[in-house]
């Protein structure tokens, strides 16, 4: 059901939700482009640089939603100068009774109950579409974490947000839990080779029985289904701590959607796949991505052995094989940027072991209607 109005007015604070440009470039779009505008400026607010942002035609595909999850975006005027925005997330596919959401407030227009206003609107939303359990995200740099302020722990019992970060108190005001943390960790390029070639050799001792497949912004058509499989796993065996999410169902043409997305959206990415020789199986793989219009970063996107293959080193190789790949396709760039679960102990050791080094937070919260 739709929600019965789209636009809400409190205190002089109207808040309405805004149609996703068609185009990728978001021609004739100033209210898109104004919501975009202000992510750019959150995101270079807290971190120096954008990124961990998207790029206009990134977000504009990304915002147009698809057959797995509706995407809603708003924005709040005062006085019809934009203040703040906010976005909602609503999974058609699975997770049935989430949703995800997010707010913005321009840093003039903060501490003015203008933010409480455009959650409660996302809320209510939300509600009216049969919604009860809601999900946010907020990070920031890692370094006042590692300088020892006072941390609100996560209830997964492993990472702290921090106390006096205005997110975090923010949350707990409105009944938000801390579920689960991420740590986000950057990976210096060029790594040097003596140092792969010595943990590929460590690793390839234990993966004698696996061969490895490799290909570029599309799955081969003889292993997609395979492939998909992969995919479902990878939403059920990476820790959520207590987050109220259901695994994910992929097949052929859910591949195949994210596949020509990513393309679309100006995303080159490189996977890595293990296959388990005797059987055929795929047994684990990894996924880098890199933006031309973001040249200097490298995203490090799903990595996932499967329960039965693990304990033969190929998180390790496919990640290795991927790192290879990515310094001879992207040589300009600088860095990978990855995140783990702060609890997921074995891919967090192999990426120290790679050479990744913490740099920021991402706190997961979540609040449960009844």
């Amino acid at each position: 059901m739709a929600p019965t109005s789209n636009a809400s007015a409190n205190g002089g604070l109207t808040i309405q939700q805004i149609p996703v440009p068609k185009r990728p470039d978001a021609g004739g779009s100033p209210d898109f482009l104004a919501f975009h505008k202000l992510r750019h400026a959150y995101e270079l607010e807290v971190w120096g640089n954008l990124d961990r942002a998207a790029t206009l035609p990134e977000a504009v595909l990304f915002w147009q939603g698809n057959d797995y999850e509706e995407r809603q975006v708003f924005l709040a005027r005062l006085e019809g100068k934009v203040v703040g925005s906010g976005s909602l997330m609503l999974p058609l596919s699975e997770n049935l009774t989430t949703a995800g959401m997010d707010v913005l407030v321009d840093a003039d227009y903060r501490r003015r109950g203008f933010g409480t206003q455009i959650l409660e609107y996302l809320e209510r939303v939300a509600r009216e579409r049969d919604r009860n359990s809601f999900d946010g995200y907020c990070g920031g740099p890692i370094a006042p974490v590692l300088a020892g302020v006072p941390v609100l722990e996560a209830k997964s019992g492993t990472g702290g947000v921090p106390l006096d970060n205005a997110s975090t108190r923010f949350a707990v005001h409105h009944g938000y839990s801390l579920e689960q943390v991420e740590t986000s960790s950057l990976l210096s390029l060029p790594v040097d080779e003596a140092h792969l070639v010595e943990l590929e050799v460590q690793a390839l001792r234990k993966a004698t029985a696996y061969s490895l497949i490799e290909w570029t912004d599309r799955c081969p058509d003889k292993l997609v289904g395979a492939f998909a499989d992969l995919k479902s796993l990878m939403s059920t065996e990476v820790p959520i701590a207590g987050l109220n999410w259901e695994g994910e169902r992929w097949d052929n043409a859910r591949v195949r959607q994210e596949e020509s997305t990513w393309q679309a959206s100006g995303i080159e990415f490189i996977v890595a796949v293990a296959r388990h020789d005797a059987s055929g199986e795929l047994a684990a793989y990894t996924v880098l991505s890199h933006r031309e219009a973001m040249p200097g970063i490298v995203n490090q996107e799903d990595t996932l052995v499967a329960p039965e293959h693990r304990g033969h080193g190929l998180g390790m190789i496919v990640k290795i094989a991927n790192l290879r790949r990515a310094a001879a396709l992207w040589p300009e760039a600088k860095s990978v940027m990855t995140w783990n679960a702060s609890e997921n102990r074995h891919m967090l050791a192999i990426n120290i072991a790679l050479g990744f080094r913490p740099s920021g937070f991402e706190g997961e919260w979540q609040k449960r209607l009844g």
